[in-house]
């Protein structure tokens, strides 16, 4: 008998709600995480999916509006020839309308510790301060791993099932089979830091992302609080050298170089002390492992797979995959499906998922066409029977798997389901098939 159903490596989004989803079901759940939250994190722009569709079933929607995060109604941006920001709003989609037209912007040291905290409250036993060493392997399956408890020394845990959630500079990633894929096209930096006081577009978009194209990339602008605002540039690989040496200095140029986010930076002042105080560095952040599940294992969220941030698309990838990793691993421990089949549908739904942003995102990345065409692309790329426009909210909010989990509206997920395989089909109609017959975007990578 196994010390635990699930070990879940990763206290993040992607961990917490894996966790939560399969102790809800009565199993036996072990969380290790190496930090001790609060901790600092990026990735802090939220889609409705997340808030209406995982955190609903988690039960943290009181929880996230205690904290009086920062209301984000859709995004803005300054992109494509259009020379004029432009916006869009979540509400144009049904599944989104009313009181439900809405995300957040949040602080992730905040927002990750309530997907804790209510881990441990579902049933979770969470271990902060503990750090993932190694697997342990037995006849060709994960049976369980060893750690670093830093009061207790190394430990050794077995359980039916690992999940690696501990993000992309993960330990123990590598005893999946396969390798982990990243970009050629997405070889991109990113150079970020904390202002208070910068500007806020007008109502009713001052809650939204502003991003901002400029000739070295873009910059994402995300109103925190009612002050505190993340900022951040993304240049192209080969430009790398705009970001070496001074990071102060580089920021600086880089503002300059973009007339939008320099205006509503005018008179703002960069945090310098505590968790907000570094200028930080990303580097090829774009990846996809080859694959998502082997027996006894399983990854999710960063470790899994990761997608330029300029659609906010982290988190939710992170948290998707967790709901479909949860759905597996309790429906193998409940008997009702045999694992080679319930593993497989999560690596297909997730890879999907993922694929949907590869490959839009690809496309967005154009700057010589309007929002209008970016909207078409949506709609093409997704299947939908929606009109362009509500078909592009419907991507870039997180709402194209058709996923009924992920819908509040009742009524609308026989409709969103019934093409929910039309739309997979769609998503990876020019893909070609990986070893284990998933289906696997083949843009030149290296690994």
């Amino acid at each position: 008998m196994p010390d635990y159903d699930l070990v879940v490596v990763g206290g993040g989004p992607a961990g917490s709600t894996l966790a939560a989803l399969v102790a809800m079901r009565g199993h036996r759940v072990l969380l290790l995480e190496k930090e001790h939250f609060p901790r600092y994190q990026i990735g802090e722009s939220l889609l409705p999916a997340t808030v209406h569709g995982i955190c609903r079933l988690l039960g943290v929607t009181d929880a996230l509006q205690a904290r009086d995060f920062t209301v984000k109604r859709g995004g803005t941006f300054r992109w494509g020839s259009n020379p004029v920001p432009w916006s869009f709003q979540f509400g144009d989609l049904p599944a989104f309308a009313g009181d439900k037209a809405y995300a957040y912007q949040v602080e992730r040291m905040r927002f990750d510790e309530v997907l804790l905290d209510n881990a441990r409250r579902v049933g979770v036993e969470v271990r902060e301060g503990c750090s993932a060493a190694d697997v342990v392997e037995g006849d060709g399956r994960v049976e369980g791993l060893t750690y670093v408890d830093e009061e207790h020394g190394p430990r050794t845990v077995t359980a039916r099932y690992v999940a690696d959630a501990s993000g992309h500079q993960s330990r123990i990633y590598r005893h999946m089979t396969g390798v982990r894929h990243y970009s050629d096209f997405f070889r991109n930096v990113a150079l970020f830091a904390y202002f208070e006081n910068g500007k806020r577009l007008p109502e009713p978009n001052s809650g939204n992302v502003l991003s901002a194209a400029f000739d070295d990339g873009w910059f994402w602008y995300i109103p925190l609080t009612k002050t505190l605002t993340s900022v951040g540039a993304v240049v192209r690989r080969e430009l790398a050298h705009v970001v070496q040496g001074d990071p102060e200095q580089a920021l600086g140029k880089l503002i300059e170089a973009c007339p939008l986010i320099s205006e509503y930076l005018e008179g703002a002042t960069r945090v310098t002390e505590g968790p907000y105080g570094k200028i930080r560095i990303r580097r090829d952040y774009s990846h996809c492992h080859e694959h998502f599940y082997r027996p006894g294992m399983l990854l999710v969220g960063d470790t899994a797979c990761f997608v330029d941030p300029v659609l906010s698309s982290g988190v939710h990838l992170a948290t998707y995959g967790a709901l479909l990793a949860a759905r597996a691993v309790n429906s193998c421990l409940a008997g009702a499906l045999d694992e080679e089949r319930a593993f497989g549908e999560f690596a297909r739904g997730y890879r999907a998922e993922y694929t949907y942003f590869y490959k839009f995102l690809r496309s967005f990345y154009a700057q010589n066409v309007n929002e209008r065409s970016y909207f078409w692309e949506a709609k093409r790329l997704t299947g939908s029977a929606l009109s362009d426009i509500v078909a592009f909210v419907e991507l870039v909010g997180g709402a194209a798997s058709g996923e009924p989990a992920l819908i509040a509206e009742a009524g609308l997920v026989m409709s969103y389901a019934a093409r929910a395989s039309q739309s997979q089909a769609a998503a990876t109609s020019d893909l070609v098939a990986s070893p284990d017959g998933l289906a696997w975007d083949l843009t030149p990578t290296r690994s």
